[in-house]
């Protein structure tokens, strides 16, 4: 029997996505830069050539798909594995079959394991030696960065190919594929679905065709047909077959991490368009709003600092005031903290500054405070003449009195180096009137 035949569920009362799974590499669309003609994937899966490699991107951009396709060009024995049920027991069970294969027969054991990186450390471990060896040739999938969410002697044993989001031409390509298909598509309901419906699935599947598809599904059945027997599908139908648009994001994943990178950098670059885009972004796909004010409060410091001091209270402020109000209301108070921290002045002066400050006190000796900043208090501090010598600043013109106030010994006196942007430029101004000596 077919790899295909064994490892998809061919039935009419299987997804429309499974049903239609491209059977060889000839029908597999998109993810071009990974399989397209001469690329080393594809060369290698042509060839039966393929030892063990890790699939990873996105929901429904065929990294399935692809491990079945690896395994209908291979010789070796096939074996499907979710990572969320199997066990180290599981594996080893893998490990025998895959030595009586190469005992008995000289074949290899071809093992795809879907969402690897479910897999803990004990059982990723379990599996290395058989990887290393080549008794085992593993296919894995997942969702997760593999760099973050495998270890690396397995990682380094196998070939990373990333998949990406497929693009509306080639998602449109794979609805109009099933349309037309009688055998496993909905050829045989006679469907007629108009240009504008269609996009609309295409648009709001976002790349992941298991959801464009399961969509197109559900508005083609969800029409009767005519006196004709066509079922005419219009945008209402595939509005209604779509009620919420798809956002592959995931609080612990790529998206997430990704996302809030593009939100903080759109800010830090002072392009407010993109800040409220990707706060959007973030606020749709269910971000905790919290985590998002935290991030703007240390922006408001980190990149924005004196050049405009009032940037870190209203971040703060609006941290608040979201946390109070709560959705939806809070994205409008979010909002208007992106776009005020995103028109702001810039400057970086002071993160600069406690940063080398550290440097400092990490990698030199730790030096007496003088004594005349010393804190004389009422009992033996005063004996031993802590605080003698030391000017009050208020007594001074300008309330400024020149002494040395750093430890002796460190000459180092430029931490902080003043920007010239924003408020944080008068404020310099101010000080060196204000220190200059007379």
């Amino acid at each position: 029997m077919d790899l295909f035949s064994q490892a998809v569920d061919w039935s009419k009362s299987a997804p429309l996505a499974d049903r239609m799974r491209p059977r060889n590499i000839s029908e597999f669309v998109g993810q071009q830069k990974i399989v397209g003609q001469g690329t080393l994937l594809r060369r290698a899966i042509e060839n039966d050539l393929i030892q063990s490699v890790i699939l990873f991107g996105p929901p429904g951009t065929g990294k399935t798909t692809l491990a079945l396709i690896i395994a209908h060009h291979s010789n070796a024995l096939f074996r499907r594995v979710n990572a969320v049920s199997a066990g180290v027991k599981d594996i080893k069970e893998l490990v025998n079959e895959a030595k009586e294969q190469k005992a008995y027969y000289n074949r290899n054991l071809l093992v795809f394991i879907d969402e690897i990186h479910r897999f803990n450390t004990l059982q990723q471990d379990a599996l290395l030696p058989f990887v290393e060896n080549g008794l085992i040739k593993l296919v894995g999938a997942t969702t997760e960065n593999p760099m973050f969410a495998l270890n690396k002697a397995l990682l380094s044993r196998s070939l990373l190919f990333e998949l990406d989001y497929l693009s509306i031409a080639e998602t449109s390509i794979l609805c109009q594929r099933a349309l037309s298909d009688n055998e496993r598509g909905l050829g045989e309901l006679n469907p007629e679905v108009a240009p504008a419906a269609l996009e609309h699935i295409v648009r709001t599947a976002n790349g992941d065709v298991r959801q464009a598809l399961n969509a197109l599904e559900l508005a083609v059945l969800s029409v009767e047909p005519n006196t004709d027997g066509i079922r005419s599908v219009e945008l209402a139908a595939a509005e209604e077959a779509v009620q919420r648009r798809v956002l592959h994001y995931t609080k612990n994943g790529n998206e997430h991490f990704d996302v809030i990178s593009a939100f903080i950098k759109s800010i830090r670059g002072s392009d407010p368009q993109a800040a409220v885009y990707w706060l959007a972004r973030m606020l749709y796909a269910g971000e905790d709003i919290n985590y998002i004010s935290r991030r703007m409060i240390i922006l408001a410091a980190e990149d924005i600092s004196l050049a405009d001091p009032f940037a870190l209270m209203l971040a703060t402020s609006a941290a608040q005031a979201a946390e109070r109000i709560g959705l939806p209301e809070a994205r409008i108070v979010l909002a208007e903290a992106a776009v005020y921290l995103a028109l702001a002045p810039k400057s970086n002066s002071t993160y600069l500054a406690i940063c080398r400050a550290m440097e400092q006190v990490v990698h030199s000796p730790a030096a007496n405070v003088p004594t005349h900043l010393r804190d004389a208090g009422g009992g033996s501090g005063a004996r031993l003449g802590y605080g003698q010598g030391y000017k009050y600043p208020h007594d001074y013109k300008n309330h400024w009195v020149g002494q040395k106030y750093l430890p002796e010994g460190l000459d180092v006196e430029d931490f902080y180096r003043p920007s010239p942007e924003g408020r944080e430029k008068k404020l310099t101004e101010e000080w060196i009137l204000r220190t200059k000596k007379k």
